[in-house]
């Protein structure tokens, strides 16, 4: 009896395998279908931004990059990443821990409210925030009154980068923490430790590669937005222009050279998030299956 369910078994596993078993010419369909895509999507127009930025020589690339306006598009893109991060940073941890620890009403809402960057196009969400601040939104009569600007400067900027790149964080943290359950935490609180305690010692350890991977992926978005920041902005050259909207004004000037000079340091930028991306994923693979062993 014993024998004759083994050799089922074995029929099974063979004819699973026979199932999943695709002749030679379909894998290598598949493989050359994926590479010839991306090549042709992603390879060969980063090399064409890097071309192009070359294409009158190292003296014109070096121009745009030192330009006046490339430099303050620059310090306004990283001063808004460094506002934009941090603050869904502790939004994300927080909704995270919320959804993944604890059981109330609402958790259905909270979870819609934090993926509805993903379904909402960012111009959608620029055009809520100029009826919101903009002069005849609900507010521009008390902002103008009281001689504060949002719309059209710096703070809408911010505020726009800060909605569109909500979820990253949030959404990274939520599936890892719910993995984890909450068995450490309360072995912790039993033992004494307060709230404090247990989320520097034991929650933001176990959750520190899922954190760093979110925050990768927030900064890249932060520092790439273009639909919220176009609407938003006004175009001020040289006030409340990004890296992005900067690029878009050069190419519509003709100036090609140095519209891809400045789009090849948002590339480089993101070859460098990926880098890091990459190298992150490795890690927190290798933490989960350390994780594996030991359970």
């Amino acid at each position: 009896m014993s024998t004759l369910s083994n050799s089922q078994n074995y029929a099974a596993q063979l004819q699973k395998r026979d199932a999943t078993r695709e002749p030679v010419w379909v894998r290598y369909l598949l493989l050359s279908i994926a590479l010839i895509s991306f090549l042709g999507l992603l390879i060969l127009p980063l090399i064409l931004v890097f071309v192009e930025a070359f294409h009158q020589g190292v003296n014109v690339y070096l121009q745009a990059l030192v330009d006046p306006d490339t430099l303050s598009a620059a310090k306004l893109t990283l001063l808004t990443a460094v506002v934009a991060v941090p603050i869904n940073v502790v939004f994300g941890v927080a909704a995270a821990w919320a959804v993944a620890k604890f059981q109330f009403k609402g958790k259905t809402i909270l979870t819609t409210i934090i993926d509805m960057p993903f379904s909402v196009s960012p111009v959608i969400a620029g055009l809520m925030l100029v009826l919101i601040f903009g002069t005849q939104g609900w507010t521009g009569e008390w902002l103008q009154e009281h001689d504060i600007k949002i719309l059209y400067a710096v703070p809408a900027i911010i505020l726009a980068t800060v909605f569109i790149t909500v979820p990253f964080v949030a959404r990274e943290l939520i599936p890892l923490m719910q993995a984890q359950g909450n068995e450490e935490e309360e072995a912790a609180i039993l033992l004494g430790a307060s709230g404090w305690q247990t989320f520097w010692k034991i929650t933001l350890p176990n959750i520190k590669w899922g954190l760093l991977y979110g925050v990768i992926l927030c900064n890249a978005r932060a520092m790439g937005e273009f639909g919220a920041v176009s609407v938003v902005s006004g175009h001020i050259r040289g006030e409340t222009n990004t890296l992005p909207l900067h690029v878009e004004i050069l190419y519509n000037e003709y100036s090609y050279s140095a519209a891809f000079a400045v789009a090849s340091l948002l590339a480089f930028l993101a070859i460098i998030t990926l880098i890091i991306k990459t190298w992150v994923e490795v890690r927190q693979e290798k933490l989960n299956a350390q994780l594996d062993k030991t359970n």
